[in-house]
């Protein structure tokens, strides 16, 4: 179930550069269990970077996926999925198909391109942190 997001906690995480906006997106997945696409009757939607690159963009909550839903995205729909499922599907799946995460763009950044991998690293290193803690 997804945490409410205030005004104030959605502003400020605007306002966060690409680096920290990663940061808070794996915050917040590792906290909440769940990361959030954007789909359609088609299924999910993928990006083109400016370099030719397929990927797929991520968001920690739905509210940031519904706000950048605009234009020929309009029609989507922002749906959970579980960090489990990510580890054990989408990011095995994702790295076989050669595509690569956008995690965390805002209508104005691009947010941080990675691999899959990358990303599954970095969420599983801070589940192991908060293990610990």
């Amino acid at each position: 179930m997804s945490y409410t997001l205030t005004a104030t906690d959605k502003t400020a995480a605007l306002q966060l550069n690409d680096d920290e906006r990663f940061n808070y997106f794996v915050n917040k997945a590792d906290e909440h269990q769940e990361i959030w696409i954007l789909t359609d009757e088609h299924g999910c939607m993928m990006l083109t970077t400016e370099d030719e690159e397929d990927c797929i963009p991520v968001w920690p909550h739905a509210d940031f996926a519904k706000e950048w839903a605009v234009g020929d995205w309009s029609q989507c729909r922002a749906e959970a999925i579980s960090l489990a499922v990510w580890h054990n599907r989408w990011a095995p799946g994702m790295e076989e198909d050669e595509l690569l995460v956008a995690v965390f763009p805002t209508n104005d950044e691009s947010g941080m391109v990675v691999d899959p991998r990358e990303l599954d690293a970095a969420l599983a290193r801070k589940q192991k942190l908060g293990r610990k803690n």
